[in-house]
Protein backbone atom coordinates (compact mmCIF):
# COMPACT_ATOMS: atom_id res chain seq x y z
CA UNK A 1 0.00 0.00 0.00
CA UNK A 2 2.69 1.83 0.46
CA UNK A 3 4.52 2.03 -2.40
CA UNK A 4 1.49 2.19 -4.07
CA UNK A 5 1.21 5.69 -2.30
CA UNK A 6 4.73 6.75 -2.98
CA UNK A 7 3.97 5.69 -6.98
CA UNK A 8 0.69 8.11 -6.92
CA UNK A 9 2.59 10.96 -5.26
CA UNK A 10 5.37 10.46 -8.16
CA UNK A 11 2.77 10.23 -10.98
CA UNK A 12 1.31 13.60 -9.86
CA UNK A 13 4.40 15.23 -9.39
CA UNK A 14 5.36 14.57 -12.90
CA UNK A 15 2.13 15.65 -14.35
CA UNK A 16 2.53 18.65 -12.48
CA UNK A 17 6.20 18.92 -13.83
CA UNK A 18 4.76 18.74 -17.55
CA UNK A 19 1.62 20.67 -16.84
CA UNK A 20 4.40 23.87 -15.78
CA UNK A 21 6.24 23.28 -18.91
CA UNK A 22 3.04 22.78 -21.23
CA UNK A 23 2.63 26.07 -19.56
CA UNK A 24 5.85 27.83 -19.84
CA UNK A 25 6.03 26.87 -23.79
CA UNK A 26 2.23 28.22 -23.99
CA UNK A 27 3.30 31.62 -22.76
CA UNK A 28 5.99 31.67 -24.57
CA UNK A 29 4.18 31.34 -27.93
CA UNK A 30 1.83 33.61 -27.13
CA UNK A 31 3.70 36.16 -26.19
CA UNK A 32 2.52 39.67 -28.00
CA UNK A 33 3.71 41.05 -31.71
CA UNK A 34 4.11 44.15 -31.62
CA UNK A 35 5.76 46.21 -34.76
CA UNK A 36 7.39 49.11 -34.46
CA UNK A 37 7.08 51.31 -37.88
CA UNK A 38 8.61 54.45 -37.87
CA UNK A 39 10.08 57.83 -40.10
CA UNK A 40 13.62 56.29 -40.68
CA UNK A 41 15.89 54.32 -39.18
CA UNK A 42 19.24 55.96 -38.74
CA UNK A 43 19.08 59.40 -37.12
CA UNK A 44 19.99 59.74 -33.30
CA UNK A 45 16.56 60.52 -32.71
CA UNK A 46 15.49 57.44 -33.79
CA UNK A 47 17.80 55.29 -32.58
CA UNK A 48 16.82 56.92 -29.02
CA UNK A 49 13.41 55.54 -29.90
CA UNK A 50 14.62 52.01 -30.64
CA UNK A 51 16.24 52.01 -27.39
CA UNK A 52 13.01 52.88 -25.68
CA UNK A 53 11.43 50.16 -27.45
CA UNK A 54 13.46 47.77 -26.76
CA UNK A 55 13.42 48.43 -22.82
CA UNK A 56 9.52 48.39 -23.40
CA UNK A 57 10.32 44.66 -25.30
CA UNK A 58 12.27 43.44 -22.39
CA UNK A 59 9.87 44.68 -19.56
CA UNK A 60 6.79 43.14 -21.30
CA UNK A 61 8.20 40.06 -22.85
CA UNK A 62 7.00 40.83 -26.33
CA UNK A 63 8.00 39.90 -29.66
CA UNK A 64 9.12 43.24 -31.49
CA UNK A 65 9.83 43.45 -35.07
CA UNK A 66 11.45 47.63 -35.74
CA UNK A 67 11.02 49.06 -39.70
CA UNK A 68 11.58 52.26 -41.25
CA UNK A 69 11.79 53.80 -44.84
CA UNK A 70 15.25 55.11 -45.87
CA UNK A 71 13.93 58.52 -45.81
CA UNK A 72 11.15 60.19 -43.59
CA UNK A 73 9.17 61.04 -46.85
CA UNK A 74 8.67 57.73 -47.96
CA UNK A 75 4.73 57.22 -46.93
CA UNK A 76 4.43 54.30 -49.22
CA UNK A 77 6.99 52.40 -47.72
CA UNK A 78 5.50 52.73 -44.74
CA UNK A 79 2.00 51.74 -45.86
CA UNK A 80 3.61 48.36 -47.10
CA UNK A 81 5.45 47.82 -43.77
CA UNK A 82 1.96 48.05 -42.22
CA UNK A 83 0.51 45.85 -44.83
CA UNK A 84 3.15 43.31 -44.14
CA UNK A 85 2.58 43.46 -39.80
CA UNK A 86 -1.20 42.78 -40.34
CA UNK A 87 -0.22 39.69 -42.88
CA UNK A 88 2.52 38.47 -40.44
CA UNK A 89 0.42 38.53 -36.94
CA UNK A 90 0.92 41.68 -35.98
CA UNK A 91 -1.25 42.12 -32.66
CA UNK A 92 -0.22 45.71 -32.33
CA UNK A 93 1.63 48.54 -34.48
CA UNK A 94 3.43 51.21 -32.86
CA UNK A 95 3.52 53.66 -35.66
CA UNK A 96 4.86 57.96 -36.79
CA UNK A 97 3.25 58.48 -39.69
CA UNK A 98 5.09 60.38 -42.58
CA UNK A 99 1.89 61.59 -43.78
CA UNK A 100 -0.62 62.82 -41.69
CA UNK A 101 -3.20 62.11 -45.01
CA UNK A 102 -1.27 59.43 -46.60
CA UNK A 103 -1.08 56.80 -44.21
CA UNK A 104 -4.64 56.57 -42.81
CA UNK A 105 -5.84 53.97 -45.27
CA UNK A 106 -3.50 51.56 -44.46
CA UNK A 107 -3.78 52.20 -40.41
CA UNK A 108 -7.82 51.87 -40.71
CA UNK A 109 -7.09 48.79 -42.65
CA UNK A 110 -5.02 46.91 -40.14
CA UNK A 111 -7.62 48.35 -37.06
CA UNK A 112 -10.32 46.21 -38.98
CA UNK A 113 -8.18 43.42 -39.42
CA UNK A 114 -7.64 43.40 -35.43
CA UNK A 115 -4.63 45.42 -34.89
CA UNK A 116 -4.12 47.62 -32.07
CA UNK A 117 -2.63 50.98 -33.47
CA UNK A 118 -0.60 53.11 -31.20
CA UNK A 119 1.07 56.73 -32.50
CA UNK A 120 4.13 58.24 -31.24
CA UNK A 121 5.71 61.11 -32.41
CA UNK A 122 3.70 62.21 -35.86
CA UNK A 123 0.05 61.69 -36.01
CA UNK A 124 -2.23 60.16 -38.63
CA UNK A 125 -5.60 61.09 -39.66
CA UNK A 126 -7.46 57.64 -38.34
CA UNK A 127 -9.95 57.42 -35.52
CA UNK A 128 -8.71 53.88 -34.94
CA UNK A 129 -6.26 54.99 -32.46
CA UNK A 130 -5.83 53.47 -29.69
CA UNK A 131 -3.00 55.92 -27.70
CA UNK A 132 -0.97 59.14 -28.92
CA UNK A 133 2.16 59.42 -27.56
CA UNK A 134 4.79 61.82 -27.97
CA UNK A 135 5.43 65.48 -27.93
CA UNK A 136 2.98 68.88 -28.04
CA UNK A 137 4.42 70.38 -31.32
CA UNK A 138 2.81 73.68 -30.94
CA UNK A 139 4.23 73.88 -27.87
CA UNK A 140 7.26 72.74 -29.31
CA UNK A 141 6.98 75.40 -31.58
CA UNK A 142 6.50 78.00 -29.18
CA UNK A 143 9.63 77.17 -27.46
CA UNK A 144 11.61 77.08 -30.15
CA UNK A 145 9.74 81.12 -30.52
CA UNK A 146 10.97 81.82 -27.25
CA UNK A 147 14.77 80.67 -28.04
CA UNK A 148 14.58 82.96 -31.28
CA UNK A 149 13.77 85.85 -29.55
CA UNK A 150 16.27 85.84 -27.18
CA UNK A 151 18.81 87.91 -28.60
CA UNK A 152 19.53 91.24 -28.05
CA UNK A 153 18.71 92.25 -31.67
CA UNK A 154 17.09 94.88 -32.33
CA UNK A 155 15.79 93.71 -35.77
CA UNK A 156 15.23 89.66 -36.28
CA UNK A 157 14.84 88.09 -39.56
CA UNK A 158 14.14 84.32 -39.34
CA UNK A 159 14.27 81.85 -42.07
CA UNK A 160 12.23 78.49 -41.05
CA UNK A 161 13.33 75.11 -42.59
CA UNK A 162 10.47 72.87 -42.47
CA UNK A 163 9.69 69.37 -44.13
CA UNK A 164 7.01 67.86 -46.09
CA UNK A 165 4.17 70.04 -45.88
CA UNK A 166 1.89 66.88 -45.72
CA UNK A 167 3.59 66.10 -41.81
CA UNK A 168 1.45 67.20 -39.01
CA UNK A 169 4.66 67.31 -37.02
CA UNK A 170 6.52 69.79 -39.20
CA UNK A 171 2.51 71.82 -39.47
CA UNK A 172 2.27 72.00 -36.01
CA UNK A 173 6.13 73.06 -34.63
CA UNK A 174 5.37 75.79 -37.11
CA UNK A 175 2.20 77.13 -36.51
CA UNK A 176 3.11 77.57 -32.04
CA UNK A 177 6.62 79.19 -33.53
CA UNK A 178 4.72 81.70 -35.63
CA UNK A 179 2.51 82.28 -32.37
CA UNK A 180 5.15 83.00 -30.92
CA UNK A 181 7.35 85.18 -33.30
CA UNK A 182 3.94 87.03 -33.66
CA UNK A 183 4.27 88.44 -29.95
CA UNK A 184 7.63 90.40 -30.98
CA UNK A 185 7.39 94.02 -32.67
CA UNK A 186 11.34 93.27 -33.77
CA UNK A 187 10.41 90.62 -35.64
CA UNK A 188 10.30 92.36 -39.27
CA UNK A 189 10.48 89.29 -41.58
CA UNK A 190 9.82 85.57 -42.03
CA UNK A 191 10.51 83.32 -44.81
CA UNK A 192 9.70 79.58 -45.07
CA UNK A 193 10.90 76.59 -47.38
CA UNK A 194 9.73 73.05 -47.49
CA UNK A 195 12.72 70.34 -47.92
CA UNK A 196 13.09 66.73 -47.62
CA UNK A 197 14.43 65.34 -44.31
CA UNK A 198 17.48 65.50 -45.03
CA UNK A 199 21.00 67.29 -44.21
CA UNK A 200 21.82 67.43 -47.47
CA UNK A 201 18.23 69.23 -48.62
CA UNK A 202 18.72 71.42 -45.79
CA UNK A 203 22.23 72.56 -46.84
CA UNK A 204 21.49 73.47 -49.92
CA UNK A 205 18.08 74.96 -48.99
CA UNK A 206 19.59 77.27 -46.66
CA UNK A 207 22.22 78.42 -48.86
CA UNK A 208 20.09 79.75 -51.34
CA UNK A 209 17.49 81.10 -48.74
CA UNK A 210 20.56 83.21 -47.65
CA UNK A 211 21.65 83.94 -50.96
CA UNK A 212 18.06 85.40 -51.66
CA UNK A 213 17.54 86.86 -48.11
CA UNK A 214 20.71 88.05 -46.02
CA UNK A 215 19.14 89.84 -43.92
CA UNK A 216 18.23 86.74 -42.04
CA UNK A 217 20.17 86.63 -38.59
CA UNK A 218 17.83 84.03 -37.28
CA UNK A 219 17.40 80.32 -38.85
CA UNK A 220 15.64 77.65 -37.55
CA UNK A 221 15.36 73.85 -38.83
CA UNK A 222 12.60 71.93 -37.43
CA UNK A 223 14.23 68.45 -37.27
CA UNK A 224 17.16 66.89 -36.63
CA UNK A 225 18.23 65.98 -40.20
CA UNK A 226 17.43 69.90 -40.98
CA UNK A 227 19.13 71.07 -37.43
CA UNK A 228 21.96 69.32 -39.05
CA UNK A 229 21.85 70.65 -42.82
CA UNK A 230 21.14 74.34 -41.65
CA UNK A 231 24.10 74.29 -38.82
CA UNK A 232 26.38 72.66 -41.88
CA UNK A 233 25.00 75.51 -44.24
CA UNK A 234 25.76 78.61 -41.73
CA UNK A 235 29.35 76.87 -41.00
CA UNK A 236 29.75 76.61 -44.93
CA UNK A 237 29.10 79.98 -45.51
CA UNK A 238 30.70 81.48 -42.87
CA UNK A 239 28.07 82.92 -40.79
CA UNK A 240 28.48 81.73 -37.76
CA UNK A 241 28.94 84.82 -35.95
CA UNK A 242 26.19 86.69 -38.04
CA UNK A 243 23.27 84.08 -38.29
CA UNK A 244 22.19 82.04 -34.79
CA UNK A 245 20.51 78.89 -35.11
CA UNK A 246 18.00 77.26 -33.32
CA UNK A 247 17.44 73.02 -33.96
CA UNK A 248 15.79 70.13 -33.05
CA UNK A 249 16.40 66.88 -31.47
CA UNK A 250 20.16 66.16 -30.09
CA UNK A 251 22.44 64.83 -33.03
CA UNK A 252 25.94 65.14 -32.20
CA UNK A 253 27.05 66.79 -34.82
CA UNK A 254 24.94 70.08 -33.45
CA UNK A 255 25.84 69.45 -29.96
CA UNK A 256 29.64 69.76 -30.73
CA UNK A 257 28.74 72.81 -33.04
CA UNK A 258 26.45 73.75 -30.01
CA UNK A 259 30.13 74.05 -27.81
CA UNK A 260 31.52 75.95 -30.89
CA UNK A 261 29.04 78.52 -30.33
CA UNK A 262 27.40 77.82 -34.39
CA UNK A 263 24.45 76.85 -32.63
CA UNK A 264 22.30 78.70 -30.47
CA UNK A 265 19.82 76.37 -29.32
CA UNK A 266 18.32 72.62 -29.15
CA UNK A 267 14.71 72.01 -28.55
CA UNK A 268 15.57 68.49 -27.21
CA UNK A 269 12.37 65.88 -27.24
CA UNK A 270 12.19 62.66 -25.60
CA UNK A 271 12.46 59.89 -27.86
CA UNK A 272 13.15 57.22 -25.76
CA UNK A 273 10.63 57.72 -23.64
CA UNK A 274 8.28 57.36 -26.90
CA UNK A 275 9.72 54.32 -27.66
CA UNK A 276 9.15 53.07 -24.42
CA UNK A 277 5.62 54.30 -23.87
CA UNK A 278 4.52 53.18 -27.44
CA UNK A 279 5.50 49.68 -26.75
CA UNK A 280 3.52 49.98 -23.27
CA UNK A 281 0.46 51.30 -24.40
CA UNK A 282 0.28 48.86 -27.29
CA UNK A 283 0.77 46.02 -24.22
CA UNK A 284 -1.23 47.90 -22.46
CA UNK A 285 -4.06 48.45 -25.08
CA UNK A 286 -3.73 44.53 -26.10
CA UNK A 287 -4.36 43.81 -22.09
CA UNK A 288 -7.64 45.56 -22.45
CA UNK A 289 -6.69 48.75 -21.06
CA UNK A 290 -8.33 52.48 -22.61
CA UNK A 291 -6.68 55.67 -23.34
CA UNK A 292 -8.03 58.70 -24.22
CA UNK A 293 -6.79 58.92 -27.95
CA UNK A 294 -8.08 63.08 -27.99
CA UNK A 295 -4.82 63.46 -25.47
CA UNK A 296 -1.44 62.89 -26.48
CA UNK A 297 0.49 61.41 -23.86
CA UNK A 298 3.30 63.99 -23.45
CA UNK A 299 7.19 63.08 -23.89
CA UNK A 300 8.14 66.30 -22.31
CA UNK A 301 10.41 68.67 -24.11
CA UNK A 302 13.61 70.82 -23.30
CA UNK A 303 15.34 73.82 -24.69
CA UNK A 304 19.24 73.27 -24.36
CA UNK A 305 21.93 76.29 -24.89
CA UNK A 306 25.56 76.42 -24.41
CA UNK A 307 24.69 77.71 -20.97
CA UNK A 308 22.68 75.05 -19.73
CA UNK A 309 24.20 72.17 -21.67
CA UNK A 310 26.11 70.88 -18.98
CA UNK A 311 23.12 70.57 -16.23
CA UNK A 312 21.39 67.15 -15.10
CA UNK A 313 18.45 68.03 -17.04
CA UNK A 314 20.29 68.97 -20.36
CA UNK A 315 22.24 66.05 -19.76
CA UNK A 316 19.85 64.10 -19.41
CA UNK A 317 17.98 65.12 -22.53
CA UNK A 318 20.79 65.37 -24.99
CA UNK A 319 22.36 61.66 -24.42
CA UNK A 320 19.51 59.04 -24.69
CA UNK A 321 19.35 55.74 -22.55
CA UNK A 322 19.74 52.06 -23.17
Amino acid sequence: MRSKKILIALALVISLIFAACDYSGAGKDSRYNIWLVVKSTDTQFWLSTFAGANAAKAEYNVDLTIVGPDTEEDYEKQNEYIEQAVREGADAIVFSAISYSENAAAIDAAARAGVKVVVIDSDVDSVNVSARVGTDNVQAGRMTGSAVLDTDEEEIYVGIVNFAQGSRNGQEREQGLLESLDSDARVKDIYTINVAATPEAAELGVQNLIAEHPEINVLVGLNEPLAVGTARAVVDLGIEDEVRVVGFDTNPECIELMRDGAVSALIAQNPYAMGYLGVECAWKSLEGETFDPDTWIDTATTIITKENMFSQESQQALFSFG
